[in-house]
C-alpha cells in the first residue's frame, strides 16, 4: 500500500455535522466542569474539557484527509498568538506584587474609603474606569490597577465585589472602545475599511446610550444596596492599613507614571513592567517595616529587601495582620496576592483555548458556520445580528478578541459593500460584539484575565457587566429598525 501524503484535492470539507460535533462536545464538556468542579472549573478541569474537544475536532480533521503535521503547525500558530498576551500576564502579575507591597494599591484603597459612599459606588467605579480607559486605550491596564483596588474598596464597604467587578468592566471597556489609543479601537476600522476617528464618532450612537443605561442601572443597584459598613468599620479598616503600610500620596507616583507611559502610547508589556520595577523600588524606599516584618527571622537589611521584593515580583506577598484580637482575615486576603505565578493557570487556559480554536479554523470548521449564517441572512437587520452572532461565537469557540474581530470583518466585508452599507456599519459592529462580549467567557483570553486580576468569577460578574450586554443588543436592534445605519454614497 501507498503512504503516500494526501493531495490538497483530496481534504473533504467538513460538513455541518462535523463542524457541530466539536463545539457541542465542548459546551457539554464545559456544562460538566462547573456542575462538579464549580468556581474551581478554570483551575484545571476547563483546560482538559478543551483539549479533548480540540482532540475530538482533530479526530473529525484527519478523517476529512489533513494531515497530522499541518495541523500541528496550526496549534503552534494559534499559541504564537497569545504570546503578546503572555507576556502582559505575566508583567501583571509582578506589578500587582510589587504595587501590594509598595503601598500603592493599599494607597488607592484608603483614599478610596475615604471619598466613595456606598450608594453611588457602583457608578463611581463604571465611572472611573471609563476615564481612565479612554485615557490610556487599555481596559487590561485599567482592570489590573484601578479595578483591582476598587474591588477591595469594595469589600471595605461591605458591597457586592461580582456588582463591582460588572462596574469595572463595564466602565473599562467603554473606555478602552472609544479610545484612540486603543488596540481594537485601531484593528476594527482597518479590518472593515473605515477611517479610525469616523468609526470612534460614529460607535457614539451605540456606545452612549448603552453606558448611560449601565451607570443608571449602577446608580440602582447602589441606592438599593443594604451594606453592613459602619462609620467605624471604614475607620477601622484604613487605621489597620495605616498600621500595616506607611500610607502615602508618593505611593500613587507608580500608578501616575504607568498612566503617562499609556498616554505616551508605550507598548503594554514594557509600560506594565515599569510599573512593576517601580512597585519594587518604591518598596525598598517607603515600605522598610513592612519588608522587615515579611522577611525571614534574622535577615539582614539588604538580604530582606532583595528576598521580598524578589519574591513580590514572581510569587507576589502574603500580608497577615497576625493572631491578635484586631487581626482581620478579611484584609490579609485583600492585600495578599499578585506575583507571576498566580498567572500560570491563566496562560494554561489562554493556550489550550486558543488551540482549541486554531483547529477549528485550520479544518474549515469555522468557515463553514459563518457561510451556512450568511446564506440565511437576507435583510440588513440580519447582516447585522449575524455578525454579532459571528463575533460573540468566535469569542467563545476561538477565545480571542482579535480573532473575533479580524475573522468576521474579512468574511463579512465584501457582503457589506455588495449590500451598500458604508464599512463604517461592519466596524462599529465588530467592536460592538467582537470587543466587549470577550471578558464574559471564562476561557476567553480577557475573560481568564479579568478572573486572574479581579478575583471574580466570571460566571458571577457576567449578569453585572450591563454596558456589554446592552451594546450587542442596541447593536442589532438599530439594524432591524434602520436607525443610524450609514449607507454607500452613490457616485453620480
Amino acid at each position: 500500500m501507498s503512504n503516500q501524503v494526501p493531495e490538497k484535492n483530496n481534504i473533504k470539507e467538513p460538513s455541518m455535522l462535523d463542524a457541530f460535533i466539536p463545539v457541542i462536545s465542548l459546551v457539554f464538556l464545559l456544562a460538566v466542569a462547573v456542575i462538579y468542579f464549580g468556581n474551581d472549573s478554570s483551575y484545571g478541569p476547563n483546560q482538559i474539557g478543551l483539549l479533548i474537544a480540540m482532540g475530538i475536532a482533530i479526530v473529525i480533521g484527519i478523517k476529512n484527509g489533513y494531515q497530522w503535521h499541518d495541523i500541528e503547525k496550526a496549534i503552534i500558530n494559534g499559541i504564537s498568538l497569545s504570546l503578546g498576551a503572555v507576556l502582559i500576564l505575566l508583567a501583571v502579575g509582578s506589578l500587582i506584587g510589587t504595587w501590594l507591597l509598595s503601598g500603592t494599591v493599599p494607597t488607592m484603597i484608603y483614599y478610596g474609603l475615604q471619598i466613595l459612599d456606598p450608594s453611588w459606588f457602583y457608578a463611581a467605579s463604571c465611572v472611573i474606569c471609563g476615564i481612565v480607559a479612554l485615557s490610556i486605550g487599555s481596559s487590561w491596564t485599567t482592570a489590573a490597577t484601578i479595578g483591582v483596588a476598587l474591588i477591595g474598596i469594595s469589600q471595605g464597604l461591605s458591597l457586592d465585589p461580582a456588582i463591582t467587578a460588572g462596574a469595572v468592566i463595564s466602565g473599562a471597556y467603554f473606555g478602552d472602545k472609544i479610545s484612540p489609543l486603543s488596540e481594537t479601537t485601531n484593528l476594527a476600522p482597518a479590518v472593515a475599511g473605515s477611517q479610525l476617528f469616523d468609526h470612534i464618532r460614529y460607535m457614539f450612537w451605540t456606545t452612549i446610550p448603552s453606558i448611560s443605561t449601565a451607570i443608571v442601572l449602577f446608580l440602582i443597584l447602589g441606592f438599593s444596596e443594604e451594606t453592613t459598613a459602619s462609620t467605624s468599620t471604614i475607620s477601622n479598616l484604613s487605621e489597620q492599613l495605616a498600621q500595616q503600610f506607611n500610607i502615602s500620596l508618593f505611593n500613587l507616583i507608580p500608578l501616575l507614571v504607568l498612566l503617562i507611559l499609556a498616554i505616551k502610547k508605550v507598548p503594554a508589556f514594557p509600560a506594565v513592567a515599569i510599573g512593576a520595577l517601580m512597585g519594587g523600588v518604591w518598596a525598598v524606599l517607603f515600605q522598610q517595616e513592612l519588608i522587615m516584618r515579611l522577611a525571614s527571622e534574622n535577615s539582614d537589611t539588604l538580604t530582606a529587601n532583595i528576598k521580598v521584593v524578589w519574591t513580590a515580583f514572581f510569587d507576589g506577598v502574603v500580608i497577615s495582620t497576625g493572631n491578635h484580637i484586631n487581626a482581620n482575615p478579611e484584609l490579609d486576603k485583600l492585600l495578599s496576592g499578585g506575583g507571576m505565578s498566580k498567572m500560570l493557570n491563566t496562560i494554561w487556559l489562554i493556550m489550550c483555548a486558543l488551540s482549541f480554536g486554531a483547529v477549528l479554523e485550520k479544518l474549515g470548521m469555522l468557515r463553514k458556520f459563518v457561510n451556512a449564517i450568511l446564506s440565511a441572512a437576507k435583510t440588513t437587520g440580519s447582516l447585522i445580528a449575524s455578525t454579532v452572532a459571528t463575533c460573540i461565537g468566535i469569542n467563545v469557540i476561538a477565545a480571542d478578541q482579535y480573532m473575533a474581530i479580524v475573522m468576521p470583518g474579512r468574511m463579512y466585508k465584501e457582503e457589506y459593500k455588495r449590500r451598500g452599507l458604508d464599512p463604517l456599519v461592519l466596524s462599529r459592529t465588530l467592536e460592538d460584539s467582537g470587543t466587549i462580549t470577550s471578558p464574559l467567557i471564562p476561557w476567553n483570553t480577557c475573560g481568564a484575565y479579568m478572573y486572574s486580576v479581579l478575583l471574580v468569577n466570571p460566571l458571577d460578574y457576567i449578569f453585572y457587566c450591563f454596558f456589554n450586554l446592552i451594546n450587542p443588543i442596541l447593536a442589532v436592534t438599530y439594524g432591524f429598525i434602520g436607525f443610524k445605519i450609514k449607507k454607500l454614497a452613490t457616485k453620480a
